[in-house]
């Protein structure tokens, strides 16, 4: 499995490269007033309206840094009829791929309820990595404000 690595503070993540898209580089945002505040805003995707999410936020509690080598990684969520949905996610240090097995993968040991898209800890030479569920991203709320169900139709 490979995983595209970003970092939120001092920790490594990582999602699956078969999730992604596109990483395109980190642009102005049409933000979204009274929005969560996970929600860095909307872009403009190749003529479609995507939003996009703060995945620093998400995980840490404060907003993406400007870094040169912070991207916007663009995936498929799953949308509820099944079909695909285009969802941003902004990360900081999201600069390289990382080769790994399933063997490589390891429990984390502690479930949390509120953060159902952390998965295993890939043991890695340089450090851990967690792997990160796209699926399990979005809250049902969230994933209603974000998508609604006339889209979805």
């Amino acid at each position: 499995m490979l995983l595209l690595q970003f970092q939120a503070g001092d920790d490594r993540y990582g999602l699956d490269v078969a999730e992604v898209i596109e990483v395109v580089p980190r642009v102005l945002f049409r933000e979204i007033p009274h929005a969560d505040c996970t929600v860095a805003g909307l872009i403009n995707y190749r003529g479609t309206l995507v939003p996009v999410i703060d995945l620093t936020a998400l995980l840490i509690g404060a907003p993406s840094r400007p870094f040169f080598s912070t991207r916007i990684i663009l995936v498929n969520y799953p949308g509820r009829d099944g079909t695909g949905k285009i969802l941003g996610l902004l990360a900081e240090r999201v600069t390289e791929t990382v080769s790994c097995t399933e063997a490589d993968f390891q429990p984390a040991g502690i479930a949390v309820a509120d953060a159902p898209y952390l998965g295993e800890l890939c043991l890695h030479p340089d450090g851990a990595i967690q792997r990160v569920s796209t699926a399990n991203l979005l809250t049902p709320e969230l994933r209603e404000a974000l998508f609604p169900p006339a889209e979805e139709v």
